[in-house]
């Protein structure tokens, strides 16, 4: 056998024992089980969905005509509700609403105008969407009247009432459609996602490691045999591969799953974030900048974790790395509505919201090649900077021991790994 060079024996013995962690086989189980409900909603839906589904309304009319005009307009909203000619009295009916016989009670009259009015019983008013189906269907029925007392057609109020449509043309050349940005904007939500829990989910991963290493001593024996600077790529390189494992099982299993329910995919949600015309480039950029935003707070993450010795101080000295994140995500969810506003373009050549925000303005909008090559560019190059300075302070700061949580730390870490030098 071989012997294994230093940064691959590291390298390894990251990536196993992570992968081996309670934690990382429970998050990983959990996310699975996540991706097949996702999957597998509409199927969950129809399991529950059956004959006790459907609610029954009981209504006593006290004008012996709205109620069957009441029964044909909500026969079109929604077929799980159920309207009853209730013949019986309001204490018999508020009884029969108690007992779980019906849903609910509605009583309809007549005011001083000769218009319906109503008034609604149930146990309780928790569940407010059947009253906004009723009040409705009984707003329908009431233009009616007003129409007919006043001598309206009712053409005329269809008319007026009817949305005006808008065709929409965009006049830029090479401009995205609305049916090819609703196409993007579900790979760029699902993208922006990615990013966003990968950064902080293995950014903190590797800071921790560094600081439980640091908290048990174990790094007095590692600096001895190998250079901190190798520890440093090593571990972020078993982070990598460990998350690129954990995101390979779930893409896996959303793909197979969609798959087995694609026929059951149809309209909704599904087809507003449709997947099926997404560009080969964009998702060659979604690659790209998932890659670079993760190498970017990996060195940022394990220069904080060199400078404390306690998994509870490294919690927080990452949090304004936390913070970076959380703000690029906000920013990006705003860009998928307004992708070329100020703020978007802005903050899209900064390297620590590149990542994220580059990518909405790449998935949304056809933006020149040199803004694109521009971002990147400053993205890989403060990649190199923090793996420069992220080496030095890493070098000094696996060292200090004691408690730490304020970043002037960077500068003692600095001097240390100069006098080691």
């Amino acid at each position: 056998m071989l012997p294994m060079n230093k940064f691959a024996i590291i390298l390894k013995h990251t990536y196993l024992s992570q992968l081996k962690s309670k934690s990382f086989i429970i998050m990983t189980v959990i996310s699975l089980l996540i991706i097949v409900g996702l999957t597998n909603i509409q199927n969950i839906v129809n399991m529950f969905a059956g004959e006790d589904q459907v609610k029954q309304i009981a209504v006593i009319d006290e004008t012996n005509e709205i109620v069957q005009l009441l029964q044909q307009n909500l026969a079109h909203m929604d077929e799980e509700l159920k309207i009853i000619d209730y013949d019986g009295t309001l204490e018999e009916g508020r009884e029969q609403v108690q007992s779980g016989e019906y849903f609910a009670l509605l009583m309809i009259r007549m005011d001083e105008e000769k218009l319906p009015a109503a008034t609604y019983y149930a146990l309780d008013l928790s569940n407010s969407q059947i009253p906004n189906q009723l009040e409705q269907g009984l707003r329908q029925i009431k233009t009616g009247m007003i129409t007919e007392q006043e001598g309206i057609e009712q053409e005329i109020i269809s008319k007026m009432f009817s949305p005006v449509p808008i065709e929409k043309i965009a006049l830029k050349e090479n401009a995205k459609t609305e049916e090819e940005l609703n196409q993007a904007r579900g790979l760029v939500y699902f993208m922006i996602f990615l990013i966003y829990f990968a950064v902080l989910i293995y950014g903190n991963m590797i800071a921790n490691q560094v600081a439980i290493e640091k908290s048990s001593r174990v790094m007095e024996i590692i600096v001895s045999s190998v250079s901190p600077i190798t520890q440093m790529f090593a571990k972020i390189a078993g982070i990598a591969l460990l998350g690129l494992t954990q995101f390979g099982l779930i893409l896996a299993t959303g793909y197979f799953s969609l798959l087995a329910n694609q026929s059951e995919m149809v309209g909704g949600v599904f087809e507003y974030f449709g997947f099926s015309e997404v560009p080969i480039g964009t998702l060659i950029y979604g690659v790209v900048f998932f890659i670079l935003g993760y190498l970017l707070y990996a060195m940022l993450a394990a220069m904080l974790g060199s400078l404390v010795s306690r998994i509870e101080d490294a919690q927080q000295i990452v949090t304004p790395m936390v913070l970076l994140v959380v703000a690029a995500f906000m920013i990006a969810v705003f860009g998928l509505n307004d992708p070329d506003s100020r703020l978007v373009v802005a903050t899209s050549f900064i390297p620590f919201f590149a990542p994220i925000i580059m990518f909405v303005r790449v998935g949304m909008l056809d933006i020149p090649l040199w803004e694109v090559s521009l971002s990147i560019g400053l993205l890989v190059a403060t990649i190199f900077f923090f793996a420069w300075i992220g080496a030095k302070v890493y070098k000094g700061g696996v060292l200090m021991y004691g408690r730490s949580t304020s970043l002037k730390d960077l500068k003692k870490a600095l001097q240390l790994s100069k006098k080691d030098a």
